[in-house]
């Protein structure tokens, strides 16, 4: 076992104010993907784990939903104070934990996490009581707590999606228990540490590690639960939706994608290529948004290749501390497996490697972590495997189509639809496009460019349900109408 500090770090689970061991005091050991090194370990929590932590939002509950929306609004701005006087340390541990870049984890995750709570403060404080007059009746909706709740976040961007959930969780005045990834466990650590230095009363957020078997499902299924936002894979996601349908909860899942990136033949190439470059690699592919099939019109094909494998060429793969590194290292050694395997996979399917799919020379250091250089495939049919199934890794595959049909027949050609671009000097032809998209986003001459305010989720396999801005407020909240008759 290497250990990659120099001494290992033990992170707890935090129930109920406190921080506590799991009951069986077994522990996950937590490795650096870009080294290999063991960086700290967890609890492996079980059934009873999650029981007392359930307990202890169901004891802080009605409390906390007693407080007016201005008073709870209040509170996110503490917890996003307290978060932004950490925000090197917030990019740092991500950094480390998730084998992103430095200089990718503070513009993006670091950032995301404040904003989320100074946004959602902001939301809370304008929501209003809807009024509906009738001839001899008035009605007030309102919206009161679900009561507690269950956030299950992902690997790939692990506070940025925490803080998305919680945020707005706790500011319609519900308790939660959060279940970040086992993978990365170091900045839901830290919030839990923030929200104490923040003063927010005991058992508001409640936080367990531990696998998606042991601690995941005993969550997801427990009859005090009222609601479930989950982000990650569409199978997992899928479990995670029956467990919870079973006693009739609340469900927001925000699954996998497959999403395309289609480049019409009026594009300025030179403007847009190294945004769809990174549209295709952020982080390594690990962004459900990515945009990894590449649908280009047959005119640009040969000179948008060129120029694409160019700029994917010129990114720097290597030393996540290193401000001027583009691309880090994957999560795991498993995830590697996977990714390792559909460059293969491309392979049999009669593709063509025109860049990338193999280990990057990066020094000793480095040499037990998960790297791959990023891959472009070239010659696979629309319907390949590779070109259909999520990968959720540094592979993108390119396809000429046609016309604007044909390129929506492509994009549509999967089980996923969560996100799509369009690339294009005519923005109306591109919004008619994207108004055919089986898809839940699309930009057009963007891509990632996000206003919280609008709805953020997919449809298909990639999704049930919306979150973002009033979506979000609506989701963590019972919505009760009061007719009140003239006297």
């Amino acid at each position: 076992m290497k250990v990659g500090c120099d001494q290992l770090i033990d992170i707890l689970n935090h129930i109920g104010g406190k921080e506590v061991q799991g009951i069986d005091e077994n522990w996950i050991l937590n490795y650096a993907p870009s080294t290999g090194k063991v960086i700290s370990r967890i609890p492996k929590s079980s059934y009873q784990d999650v029981e007392n932590a359930v307990k202890a939002a169901k004891n802080a509950s009605e409390g906390w939903a007693k407080l007016s929306k201005d008073e709870r609004a209040d509170w996110l701005d503490k917890i996003a104070d307290c978060l932004e006087s950490r925000f090197d340390e917030i990019a740092s541990l991500e950094s480390l934990d998730t084998g992103k870049p430095i200089r990718i984890s503070r513009a993006v995750d670091a950032t995301r996490s404040v904003t989320n709570f100074r946004f959602y403060a902001q939301q809370i404080r304008e929501l209003k009581i809807e009024h509906f007059r009738m001839e001899n009746a008035t009605n007030h909706v309102i919206k009161r707590p679900v009561g507690v709740g269950a956030l299950i976040t992902p690997w790939n961007l692990p506070l940025y999606l925490l803080s998305w959930k919680v945020a707005p969780a706790i500011g319609m005045g519900n308790t939660v228990i959060c279940k970040p990834s086992e993978l990365t466990p170091m900045t839901a650590n830290l919030l839990m540490q923030v929200i104490k230095d923040a003063g927010l009363p005991d058992g508001v957020v409640n936080l367990i590690h531990g696998t998606g078997i042991e601690a995941g499902s005993p969550l997801v299924s427990h009859p005090d639960v009222r609601f479930v936002s989950f982000t990650g894979g569409t199978e997992t996601g899928s479990v995670v939706g029956r467990d919870a349908a079973a006693s009739f909860k609340k469900i927001s899942l925000e699954l996998g994608g497959k999403n395309a990136t289609i480049v019409l033949d009026d594009c300025d190439i030179d403007r847009h290529i190294d945004s769809i470059v990174r549209a295709s690699f952020l982080n390594q592919g690990q962004v459900c948004l990515c945009g990894s099939r590449i649908l280009i019109q047959e005119a640009i094909y040969e000179i948008f290749k060129t120029k694409f494998v160019d700029s994917v060429n010129r990114l720097k793969i290597g030393d996540p501390s290193d401000e001027n590194t583009d691309l880090g290292s994957l999560i795991s050694p498993q995830h590697l497996e996977k990714v390792t395997s559909y460059v293969n996979l491309a392979i049999e399917e009669g593709g063509t490697i025109l860049t990338g799919g193999i280990s990057p020379e990066i020094g000793a250091e480095f040499e037990g972590g998960n790297w791959i250089t990023p891959t472009v495939v070239d010659g696979l049919s629309p319907d390949s495997r590779c070109s259909t199934e999520e990968i959720f890794g540094p592979l993108v595959t390119l396809h000429p189509f046609k016309n604007d049909e044909d390129a929506i027949r492509i994009s549509n050609g999967t089980r996923y639809g969560l996100a799509g671009s369009i690339w294009t000097n005519d923005s109306s032809r591109g919004e008619n496009i994207a108004k055919q998209m089986d898809t839940g986003m699309v930009w057009i001459n963007t891509w990632l460019h996000r206003d919280l305010r609008v709805p953020f989720g997919g449809v298909k396999d990639s999704g049930l349900g919306r979150e973002g801005g009033k979506w979000s407020l609506g989701f963590y909240s019972e919505a009760t109408n009061i007719c009140i008759m003239d006297e």
